[in-house]
């Protein structure tokens, strides 16, 4: 009993810090956008986490957990709406129903990790995207199709069932790459903001906010504390603690190296490149976090940090419009850091290797085709692009009748 309590308390402090993370993506996106979209994209984020968790609760629990039946496909499976924890036989709270935590606490930190991929999404399609719409699609893969793939291996589904299962401690595909293809699609079928690329140039929309930016990935630095900490599924001392090193080194060696790369490529000094470099170390390692060494870790984070560079500079020539990089960190990186599982740490040979790519293309195949008959959808029936003038405007105030940052002046008389 007092060591279910123990890891128990340490899932629930993990849970916290992976809610708090939210606020890191809020400022993040934010900081990186344009001042007129601020309340839009703050409700949407907002909107992300409260509605997430009621579907959650109500499907998508059940829909990721299902419980597999032996001889299953291993491909859906749902096991009832709502939430019931399990009792014993004379009706009390069964304890014994995980050695790490208890029903309630294995809910809400799996909650957290579902509202995060829609808000990738969110960051990725932000200045252009009618709101209405985005909440619309948020139901949809947040409540139904984010559970569904995360139960094929999260929830014992077949790639769990294989010879040689595909492994993803934390979720760099699960939730990351999740987040991540549904973001590259909305982009292609949003397209571009008004001025992102004109004239045959790529022009800069720079975001109105960096200090926010900054604060953003600290937090969400932070909360990456949680996000793999609590992966562990126990406050287990010694897999914790190598957990949060690896986690940490990764994140420095991302960041580094993404600013050594953009200087010498670019010639300047760019704090934006540095902090996606930090962010796609993170994602990097969120894999095989608990499998890797100190110095697999920076490795893998070092990779990540570069590959951001590239991955940025190539989505914008192919004409992607991704004013805070989500798709070079949470999608490029989430398949670094998914593959980097078969070569590096305890897992690396030829066989885990073959059962990350099976991983990889599974969820790109569930995710693209899912996300883009959603978002078609939408875009054939009620559209999902605001107006020009609403774009140039502001949708602080069309979608909400309200500025962010109101200029309060004292009254002269």
């Amino acid at each position: 009993m007092e060591l279910l309590t123990t890891n128990n308390v340490w899932m629930m402090i993990c849970t916290a810090l992976v809610f708090f993370m939210h606020l890191g993506f809020a400022f993040l996106e934010i900081g990186l956008t344009r001042q007129k979209n601020t309340i839009n994209i703050l409700f949407k984020n907002i909107f992300i986490i409260t509605v997430g968790l009621l579907l959650y609760a109500l499907v998508g629990f059940n829909l990721m957990y299902p419980g597999f039946a032996e001889g299953s496909s291993g491909l859906f499976g749902f096991a009832g709406f709502g939430l019931e924890s399990p009792l014993t036989a004379e009706g009390a709270l069964d304890l014994t129903y995980n050695e790490g935590y208890t029903y309630w606490t294995d809910f809400l930190f799996q909650g957290m990790f579902a509202a995060t991929a829609a808000t990738i999404v969110s960051g990725a399609v932000a200045e252009r995207i009618k709101i209405v719409p985005f909440m619309l699609f948020v139901i949809v893969y947040v409540g139904i199709i984010y559970p569904i793939a995360g139960s094929w291996k999260w929830g014992g589904g077949f790639l769990d069932m294989r010879e040689t299962p595909f492994y993803d401690f934390a979720g760099s595909t699960l939730v990351h790459s999740v987040g991540g293809w549904a973001a590259l699609v909305a982009v292609y079928l949003l397209g571009s903001r008004i001025g992102k690329y004109k004239d045959g140039q790529i022009k800069a929309i720079p975001g109105h906010n960096i200090p926010i930016a900054t604060a953003g990935v600290l937090i969400l630095w932070l909360g990456w504390f949680g996000f793999n900490g609590g992966s562990v599924l126990s406050a287990d001392p010694g897999l914790t603690s190598l957990t949060l090193v690896t986690t940490c080194l990764a994140a420095a060696a991302g960041g580094v190296v993404s600013f050594i790369v953009s200087t010498a490529m670019f010639k300047n000094l760019d704090l934006t490149m540095f902090l996606n470099g930090i962010l796609g170390g993170l994602v990097g390692i969120t894999a095989g976090a608990d499998q890797m060494s100190p110095t697999d870790a920076i490795i893998i984070g070092g990779i990540a940090g570069a590959i951001i560079v590239f991955a940025v500079s190539l989505i914008d020539r192919i004409r992607l419009d991704d004013p805070v990089g989500a798709i070079a960190v949470h999608l490029i990186c989430g398949i670094w850091g998914t593959l980097a599982v078969g070569l590096f740490g305890e897992l690396a040979g030829g066989a885990q290797f073959v059962s990350q790519l099976v991983g990889v293309l599974s969820y790109a195949a569930i995710c693209i085709v899912s996300s883009f008959i959603i978002l078609l959808i939408l875009k054939k029936t009620v559209g999902i692009r605001v107006s020009e003038k609403e774009e140039i405007e502001g949708l602080d105030g069309y979608e909400h009748g309200m500025s962010a940052y109101s200029d309060f002046r004292m009254n002269e008389h």
